[in-house]
């Protein structure tokens, strides 16, 4: 199935059914590595709030959620400076975080992001991302611990990401074509 979404054209990657499934897996694996704790996760707007919907209603531990905002992208190209809209809106210290992003391309947002909570002298910090695309990858991010999708270095859209803001509310992701 093929789209278009302002001037780019899209074809199916992920279906939903394969990110459901996958979402269940890294839910159990959560559950397990912070069971006896009371972790908070920490979505990265605007593109980590479906995922993270998705992924909290498999969390059967006791846990908190939060939000921050940053951003980097301009049309499908990171612009390399990282803008903080949304800040941290809770108290961090000693607690357990869990960074959700929806796809970790050159992991400078990311890095943003880990130095900003590491100042706040968390217990621990573990990332879990929808996507990664690790040949992107441009800084060694030790803490990603939980991974939905290694994919290539192929521009996304759908299931929270964006192309100008349109397509977020697509249930399957597409790549460029």
């Amino acid at each position: 199935m093929k789209i278009e979404i302002d001037d780019k054209h899209f074809e199916l990657f992920l279906e939903y059914e394969q990110i459901k499934k996958r979402i269940r897996l890294l839910a159990i694996q959560l559950n397990v590595d912070f069971e006896n704790k009371i972790p908070v996760f920490i979505g990265v707007l605007n593109g980590s709030f479906i995922f993270l919907a998705d992924l909290i209603k498999e969390i059967h531990i006791s846990s908190e959620v939060s939000f921050v905002k940053v951003s980097s992208y301009e049309g499908d190209k990171s612009s390399g400076k990282i803008k903080e809209e949304i800040s941290l809106q809770m108290p961090l210290k000693d607690r357990d975080i869990i960074i959700v992003e929806d796809i970790v391309d050159s992991g400078k947002t990311l890095e943003f992001l880990l130095k900003m909570v590491e100042k706040e002298m968390p217990a621990s910090v573990s990332v879990c991302t929808l996507l990664l695309k690790p040949k992107s990858l441009k800084v060694e991010l030790d803490e990603i611990a939980y991974v939905g999708f290694e994919i290539p270095d192929e521009f996304v859209v759908g299931y929270g990401l964006d192309y100008n803001g349109l397509g977020r509310n697509l249930r399957d992701i597409y790549k460029a074509v």
